[in-house]
């Protein structure tokens, strides 16, 4: 399993300064006037005679009471105004721990202080907590050629409990085991797609998951994929003339102790890297197409988190199509007419529309297992189109159906990532998005999507959805549907990086925050 820094509770002032294991002080407020320790009070305020810019920006100030003489000042700005949330938190603890890191520290203590007491910070304590270790995280490549403690020399963070609103043990115990799970979404949507075909992405998996309650197992052979995953086979038609790119579906199960009270099913889309098919992507628009597994990272990530907390009364499975959309003589082309696994006769607009593809059939499995499955709620997560960044920017956006939307889950979703930093948007499927894809002849029954970029397409995010219900069999299970089955869909496409930079930019390992903070917290916290 992959390594990571250890986050460790300290109980007070007089513990953590008393203590040689902490080598600096990461000190994230709103307000420094408001410190009266005396041995960090007098260090800032000398440095504030002489600077003006402390207090504003992260900055180190030498104190020779602090842990290692390093004190980082990392303030969050205002929180008072209407607009202003506990991320300000998340991203000050983030810079601090940065600069920490960068200076030398190897165990920064972080203590959040002066925070206001509405309910909007009530769960500081854990946003502060998994920001200081997200800010660790390095590329699985980096830290396999340089060295894992070359590459993250942070041991630990140690997290003030008695000056950090909502702090606990139980609290920093979830940010661990939430992080843990973010960490292998970063890694499996981050790294470049040689190291992270297909069947090494189900190697990964397997090495996480290995002595956990999750079960694994994977889908590999041609032609059981092939019977069983068809829309999938047909994007990943070219690759299987490549043995390393051969597709595989991953399939994950955990089951509680006890009874079920709810289950959870997740499709997540692990396209590897998308070329576009033979309606090839140009213009440079290619690169950071490795990135394009973005939401079976999440899915993957989410069930380690799940492996940790262990939670009781919830069910949890998913299935992930890892497949590489590749160019080739046997590639599939636009105007194909398929069978999905639920015998939909999908008519194929474009090649580069392939995500919904894969996601199709693995919704239709899951669909199968909902049918029996106490409480279901399905769910798809992926980076499936560029309108939900044009139309939402960073943020994650979810939409539900009908019984979804009468339980509320997009909206618990979004109310959970407010809580705990990571912000969701909640769209609205409408009857416009199912008129689009209607089909134009009689031979097929839906049409994957039009020749334009969805980003030039009227209600581009989602209408892909009104396809995703109708390939997989799930529209016959609305308010209308003796058995109806709550589905989201979660379209990750504008959140899946930092500052929506593909190539270069950080992989956020969203949603894995949200879903943790709507289905991994005691009701009773």
């Amino acid at each position: 399993m992959v390594k990571m820094a250890v986050l460790t509770p300290v109980e007070s002032w007089t513990s953590a300064l008393g203590d040689d294991q902490w080598d600096a002080v990461v000190l994230v407020a709103a307000d420094l006037d408001q410190i009266d320790n005396p041995q960090l009070a007098e260090p800032i305020h000398a440095a504030r005679r002489v600077d003006r810019r402390v207090g504003v920006d992260t900055q180190l100030v030498v104190a020779p009471e602090a842990p290692g003489g390093r004190l980082i000042l990392a303030p969050t700005g205002r929180l008072d105004r209407d607009y202003d949330d506990v991320r300000r938190i998340g991203e000050a603890a983030a810079r601090g721990v940065a600069r920490a890191r960068d200076a030398g520290s190897v165990r920064p203590l972080l203590a959040v202080t002066g925070i206001p007491a509405q309910a909007a910070f009530r769960r500081a304590a854990a946003v502060a907590g998994l920001s200081g270790l997200g800010a660790l995280w390095q590329p699985l490549e980096a830290r396999e050629a340089k060295g894992f403690e070359h590459a993250e020399p942070v041991e630990a963070i140690g997290l003030l409990l008695s000056e950090t609103p909502g702090a606990s043990d139980e609290a920093l115990g979830w940010a661990h085991a939430v992080e843990a799970g973010r960490r292998v979404a970063r890694d499996l949507c981050g790294t470049e797609p040689e190291r992270m075909t297909p069947q090494k992405m189900a190697e990964y998996i397997r090495s996480e998951l290995t002595d956990t309650d999750v079960e694994v197992s994977v889908v590999s052979d041609r032609p059981t994929l092939e019977a069983e995953y068809p829309l999938l086979s047909a994007v990943g038609r070219a690759s299987f003339a490549v043995s390393r790119h051969h597709p595989v579906v991953v399939r994950m199960s955990y089951t509680p102790v006890g009874p079920v009270q709810r289950t959870l099913l997740f499709a997540g889309k692990g396209v590897v890297y998308d070329t576009g098919g033979a309606d090839i992507k140009y213009g440079g628009a290619m690169a950071g197409m490795s990135r394009d597994k973005g939401g079976a990272a999440a899915v993957a990530g989410f069930m380690r988190t799940v492996s940790v907390l262990k939670p009781k009364g919830l069910r949890v499975v998913a299935e992930l199509g890892c497949v590489r959309n590749s160019i080739g003589a046997d590639s599939f082309v636009s105007d194909e007419i398929l069978v999905s696994h639920a015998g939909t006769r999908v008519r194929i607009g474009n090649t580069d529309a392939e995500g919904r593809l894969v996601l199709a059939d693995l919704l239709s499995h899951l669909r199968a297992v909902a049918v029996e499955a106490v409480a279901p709620q399905v769910f798809s997560v992926a980076t499936l189109t560029g309108h939900s960044g044009r139309a939402v920017g960073p943020y994650t956006v979810a939409l539900d159906n009908g019984p979804a939307r009468d339980e509320r889950v997009a909206d618990t979703l979004a109310e959970a990532g407010e809580w705990f930093g990571e912000p969701v948007e909640v769209s609205r499927l409408r009857r416009e998005d199912f008129d689009f894809v209607v089909p134009r002849t009689t031979a097929d029954d839906v049409l994957s999507s039009n020749t334009a970029a969805s980003v030039s397409t009227p209600r581009g995010h989602q209408f892909p959805m009104a396809f995703l219900s109708i390939a997989s069999g799930l529209d016959e299970h609305g308010r209308d549907s003796d058995r109806p089955i709550p589905y989201t869909h979660m379209d990750i496409g504008g959140s899946a990086t930092e500052g929506g930079d593909w190539q270069h930019g950080r992989p956020t390992g969203t949603p894995v925050v949200a879903l943790s903070g709507a289905y991994l917290v005691d009701e009773d916290d």
